[in-house]
């Protein structure tokens, strides 16, 4: 789950910067996917 949102935001980060809109928002979601892709790293895969 937290993979599909790390490419989500990534994609929205890639097209806002490529087609210049969104602003500060752009580099919000960057720093967004950033965090969810440390916290699924440091979480990762608990095994029972």
């Amino acid at each position: 789950m937290l993979w599909t949102i790390l490419v989500v935001l990534l994609v929205l980060w890639l097209i806002g910067a490529i087609g210049g809109i969104g602003g500060n928002l752009i580099h919000l979601l960057l720093v967004v996917a950033l965090v969810v892709l440390v916290i699924n790293l440091l979480t990762g895969r608990r095994t029972v």
